[in-house]
């Protein structure tokens, strides 16, 4: 209790200026619409997007790599043949699935 007194007793403490210093701080800190939590919060929202828009450019570059390889028509018959089950008016396919 001696320590309390002589704590409250510190003119720093009983400061006007210190005390208002300390109540804004907790109030921006952890009252505030923009706090510390919510802050952390966006930073990390902000890195997975920013980790997603890396993934979408490199997929957008892969399939204009694939655009370009399309121009050719043999290549293009070959994608179609290959990716979208394509046939030629003769001929059959039979897809085997695995499960």
């Amino acid at each position: 209790m001696d320590k309390l007194k002589r704590f409250f007793a510190n003119k720093y403490v009983r400061n006007k200026y210190v005390i208002t210093f300390f109540v804004f701080l907790i109030y921006f800190l952890f009252l505030d619409d923009m706090d510390v939590f919510m802050l952390v919060k966006q930073r990390n929202k902000l890195n997975k997007l920013q980790t997603h828009k890396i993934e979408m450019t490199l997929q957008l570059q892969e399939t204009r790599k694939e655009l370009q390889m399309l121009n050719n028509l043999n290549t293009l018959e070959a994608y179609a043949r290959s990716e979208k089950f394509f046939k030629q008016n003769d001929e059959e396919i039979f897809v085997i699935s695995y499960e």
